[in-house]
């Protein structure tokens, strides 16, 4: 049984209740832990990923949030430097599921939030527990 970090960047409320849902519903029915962390915005979320791993009492991460474009540059780096963040994460051998949507409006949002719908919550807990059975398995 692993213990899953579920990181939510909470600026849409609405939205990231359905994120969690679908995360927390693939990791519980897979037979593993889930607890969730909340940090202001999609920036944090890779620092609070990097600062709870070293605290070793995590096995796999799941960072969701949702970034929705708007009428300034902001919408590019968040987007980019948050999933930049996450990517060197795994590439530092971290079992990572990149859950942060990024969409034009929020319609697009609420169908990939949905877990009745594109479950992208649910996707990247998915994501991270098959990273970190490919972790365990190369040892």
């Amino acid at each position: 049984m692993a213990n899953v970090l579920i990181v939510e960047a909470r600026f849409y409320d609405h939205l990231n209740d359905m994120l969690v849902a679908g995360a927390t519903a693939a990791i519980v029915a897979a037979g593993h832990v889930a607890e969730v962390l909340t940090v202001p915005g999609a920036l944090e979320v890779p620092g609070a990923i990097a600062m709870a791993a070293d605290s070793g009492r995590y096995d796999a991460f799941v960072a969701l949030g949702v970034v929705i474009r708007g009428e300034t540059y902001h919408f590019e780096i968040v987007a980019n430097e948050s999933a930049r963040g996450i990517m060197a994460l795994t590439l530092d051998g971290l079992p990572v599921g990149n859950g942060i949507l990024t969409t034009e409006n929020e319609a697009q949002a609420i169908v990939r939030a949905d877990p009745a719908q594109l479950d992208k919550g649910g996707a990247a807990a998915h994501a991270a527990l098959a990273m970190l059975d490919l972790k365990q398995r190369l040892g």
